[in-house]
């Protein structure tokens, strides 16, 4: 079947239940990996796949989906990189005739800062795709500046810079997971606003209007997943209306998320080191806002740091 036709044809994706994910990112962010646990989890992944071949990745995506007798639904995943010629313009245009034909592909997109990929690619003797005769530094700003317009208009964007493969396996298996059938995925994430804000976060607030239990040396060795860590942020005047009115602001959101397709988001709740308010105040958020079409899971980015 030609391009044309592949995008003209009108699906039933809801009687096919199939889901089209699209992952991509920055050069030595994590593609790799991100594409092994998909694969561990059911998901059929096409790695290092040109753009100009999605729509046919699509079109195989439909017919397993029409023959499958088992009730399971067809998950299917391409890895796609800027190595590809032309890879920008070409993966827009089999964006656009995916929509067209009734799908809302997510992208997953995958970053970590210029320090971070230095490291990475210094670490393996490896250059950058796009470096050339220049420096390391110089092809991944060139393919920054190349991805800049796909990672905004990504469905989530994480950021890999402090994870090493077992910790950023933990974080992307709860989006991925096959076992879950709700249609948005909320990652609550605590951090400490001194390491760095989340690149990744949708949503950031911050809890450093609440007492610190640092200060308390009771307090000071625990924290936020410790029931006394967690009774005392919650005792804070503030705290339990922090709660509910991020509950009903997050409400009119994922109810605007699930209208508009989207599947994925980070609500990301700061404090100064990320161990005690922030994990406490996350843990609680989660459990909020879980609901009957939003699934939820907590990450705490900084919970271990000295």
């Amino acid at each position: 079947m030609s391009q044309d036709a592949i995008a003209s044809v009108p699906v039933d994706l809801r009687r096919l239940r199939t889901e089209f994910l699209i992952v991509t990112g920055m050069s030595g962010a994590g593609r790799t990996t991100v594409a092994n646990v998909m694969e561990d989890d059911g998901w059929y992944v096409v790695d290092n796949l040109p753009p100009r071949l999605i729509l046919d990745l699509v079109e195989l995506a439909e017919e397993v989906a029409a023959s499958r007798t088992d009730g399971m639904p067809t998950r299917v995943a391409a890895v796609v990189d800027v190595r590809a010629r032309q890879f920008s313009d070409s993966l827009s245009e089999a964006v656009t005739a995916m929509r067209r034909r009734g799908w809302e592909p997510n992208i997953f997109f995958l970053d970590a800062t210029d320090e971070a990929l230095v490291r990475r690619f210094e670490s393996v003797r490896r250059p950058h795709p796009l470096q050339g005769d220049g420096r390391l530094l110089d092809g991944i700003q060139t393919e920054r500046a190349l991805l800049e317009e796909l990672r905004s208009s990504a469905s989530v964007v994480i950021d890999t810079s402090g994870l090493n493969v077992h910790q950023l396996g933990r974080k992307v298996r709860p989006l991925v997971s096959v076992g879950d059938e709700k249609p948005l995925r909320l990652a609550v994430m605590s951090f400490g606003f001194k390491y760095g804000v989340p690149l990744d976060a949708d949503f950031v607030f911050d809890m450093r209007f609440l007492p610190n239990p640092f200060w308390l040396p009771e307090l000071r060795l625990l924290t936020g997943t410790d029931q006394a860590v967690a009774d005392f942020v919650h005792a804070q005047p503030g705290s339990a209306d922090f709660v509910e009115q991020v509950g009903a602001l997050m409400g009119t959101v994922t109810a605007g998320y699930l209208r508009e397709g989207r599947r994925y988001a980070t609500v990301a709740v700061g404090c100064t080191g990320g161990k005690h308010r922030s994990v406490a105040i996350a843990e609680r958020l989660s459990t909020v806002l879980e609901g009957d079409d939003v699934a939820t899971f907590t990450l705490h980015r900084d919970l271990g740091r000295e």
